[in-house]
C-alpha cells in the first residue's frame, strides 16, 4: 500500500458508486419504512428468540463471472454475504432463500449458481428452502443474483452490539475481495487489460479468477465469539475499515492488521488508488472483527484463527496503517 496521491487515483464514486449518496438513500428508505433493529439484520421479536433476517446481492462481482463464463462460486458469495451479517449480529444463520433474475433462461450458468449456493450452504450449515428465478428481459440485462437469510438466537444471546473502550478487537483473515468494490477493482483490472489476462503468482491462472475468489464464511466462529462475551462485531463489507462504527462511536485502533493479498495490490497498482479509497472501499485482508473484552481476547485467539489487531478508545474514527478513516 504505497499511493498515497488522491487527487488523480481512481475512486470508487468515480468508479459508479458514491458510498455517501448509498447510504443517504438507504437512510431515506428506512425512514419510512421502520423495521427492527441491528445494523446487520432486521431482528424481530417472536417470544422467547428472535428471528434475524439479512438480504444482500452478490454485486458487480457477476460481471467478472460473465466475462469468463463462471459462475460457479457467485453462490457461496451470496450466502455468505447475508450469512456473515447474522453471525455479526449474533444469530445463528438456519434457512437462506435466493433470487436469482435474468435477461433470458440459460442452463448452464443457472446450473453454476446453484453448484455455489450448494456449496455455500453446506458450508454453513444452513438449508436452502427454494428461491425465485424471474425472467425479465426488459429489466435485466445478464442476471442479477440475491438471496434473504434467516436466523435465530435466544434473546441472551444476541451481542449486545456495543463495544467499549478498553475492549480488545479480533479480527478474522478474509478470503480476498471477497463481495464488495468490484465497481471500483473492475475498472481498475480492465484499465489497460482483460479479466483473461495471466495472474502474475501461482494461486490463480487469471486476473479473473483472482476478483472471483469467494467470499469466506464466518458462521463457524460463532459460538467462539458468544464464548467471548464479544460485545459487537463488524463483517467488514461496503465502506471497508469504516464498518467498525458500526460498533458504537469510538475510535478504533488497529495496529496489527492481517496483510492485504495480492489483488488488493494490483487493484491499487492499476488504478493508482489512494490507501485512504483503498481502506474505504476494501477488506484489505481482514473480514471479520469483534470487539471483546480485553481478558477474554487470548482465549478467542487460541480457540479461532483469530489475532488480537487492536483495541477501542474514546474519541471517534479508525486509525490503520497511518491512516485516520
Amino acid at each position: 500500500m504505497t499511493n498515497d496521491d488522491d487527487s488523480e487515483g481512481m475512486t470508487y464514486a468515480d468508479a459508479g458508486v458514491d458510498i455517501e449518496a448509498s447510504e443517504a438513500a438507504t437512510a431515506a428508505l428506512v425512514a419510512q419504512v421502520g423495521g427492527g433493529s441491528g445494523d446487520y439484520a432486521g431482528l424481530l421479536d417472536i417470544g422467547d428468540r428472535y428471528l434475524g433476517l439479512a438480504t444482500d446481492g452478490v454485486g458487480t462481482k457477476l460481471l467478472v463471472a460473465e466475462a469468463l463464463g463462471d459462475y460457479s462460486t457467485v453462490g457461496i458469495d451470496c450466502i455468505a454475504m447475508n450469512a456473515n451479517d447474522l453471525v455479526a449480529a449474533g444469530v445463528r444463520p438456519v434457512a437462506f432463500v435466493d433470487y436469482l433474475a435474468v435477461d433470458k433462461p440459460d442452463e448452464m450458468f443457472a446450473e453454476q449458481v446453484g453448484q455455489g449456493l450448494a456449496a455455500g450452504a453446506e458450508e454453513a450449515a444452513i438449508e436452502l428452502v427454494g428461491g425465485e428465478t424471474a425472467v425479465m428481459p426488459e429489466v435485466i440485462n445478464g442476471l442479477d443474483l440475491a438471496g434473504t437469510c434467516a436466523g435465530l438466537a435466544k434473546k441472551d444471546a444476541i451481542f449486545p452490539g456495543e463495544a467499549e473502550p478498553g475492549d480488545a478487537l479480533v479480527g478474522f483473515p478474509s478470503s480476498g475481495i471477497h463481495s464488495n468494490g468490484l465497481t471500483l477493482a473492475r475498472k481498475a483490472a480492465t484499465k489497460d487489460g482483460d479479466y483473461t489476462d495471466e495472474w502474475d503468482g501461482d494461486d490463480y491462472d487469471t486476473i479473473g479468477e483472482a476478483l472471483l475468489e469467494p467470499t469466506r464464511l464466518y458462521t463457524y466462529l460463532l459460538d467462539d465469539l458468544r464464548a467471548a462475551d464479544t460485545r459487537a462485531a463488524a463483517h467488514v463489507t461496503g465502506g471497508g475499515w469504516t464498518n467498525l462504527e458500526r460498533m458504537g462511536e469510538f475510535r478504533y485502533v488497529v495496529e496489527d492488521a492481517f496483510e492485504p493479498h495480492a489483488i488488493f495490490d494490483f487493484i491499487q497498482e492499476k488504478g493508482g488508488v489512494s490507501n485512504e479509497e483503498m481502506h474505504t472501499t476494501f477488506n484489505m485482508g481482514t473480514g471479520f472483527v469483534a470487539a471483546v473484552p480485553e481478558e477474554n481476547a487470548e482465549a478467542l485467539v487460541e480457540a479461532t484463527d483469530g489475532r488480537v489487531i487492536g483495541h477501542v478508545e474514546a474519541g471517534d474514527g479508525v486509525a490503520i496503517r497511518g491512516l485516520e478513516l
